[in-house]
């Protein structure tokens, strides 16, 4: 893992809430309380420099979603003005996964090699769907959606920055 700190995306801010500057956050893990530990976090959002905000409180609302109280916004417009914005913990901030599993930010960037050590290309993406997750695997231009799980990945070796693929026979590139 590099030595700078890393930040890590935790979920973007949907709306205000409320007149008294209040946002409502979509969390990215629906099971994360990560928000509900931590004082400070970045704010980021294209085109508006990065900025750290101390949060003044946080409480959990259903369905993945948080509201947020940060300090110096006091107001609905303080808080329309923070719409869209992704939020930002350190990656130390995270627990550590557990046995088996990994943060996504752990993978980017890791090289995909086959099963006799071929290198098939980078991981450049994860996915999300109903029935499974995916690693994005690009090479040579092309782009392989490759289902995370057993029929197709091997191993997921974290501090080698290596994801072993076992084929990309049956897969499609975009």
């Amino acid at each position: 893992m590099p030595s700078e700190e890393r930040w890590v995306a935790v979920g973007s801010i949907v709306k205000p809430h409320g007149v008294r500057g209040e946002v409502r956050v979509k969390l990215y893990n629906a099971h994360s309380d990560v928000l509900l530990d931590i004082h400070e976090v970045r704010l980021q959002r294209p085109g508006v420099p990065a900025a750290d905000r101390a949060i003044r409180k946080a409480r959990a609302l259903a369905g993945g979603f948080l509201l947020i109280s940060f300090d110096g916004v006091a107001d609905c417009d303080q808080a329309e003005a923070l719409r869209g914005s992704e939020i930002l913990v350190p990656r130390d901030a995270l627990p550590p996964p557990e046995p088996g599993e990994f943060y996504v930010v752990d993978v980017i960037g890791s090289r995909a090699v086959l099963s006799d050590g071929t290198d098939v290309g980078a991981v450049v993406d994860f996915l999300s769907f109903p029935t499974t997750d995916v690693l994005v695997i690009e090479s040579e231009g092309r782009r392989f959606d490759v289902p995370l799980v057993d029929d197709f990945v091997e191993s997921v070796d974290v501090a080698g920055r290596r994801v072993v693929i076992r084929s990309l026979e049956g897969l499609e590139s975009s």
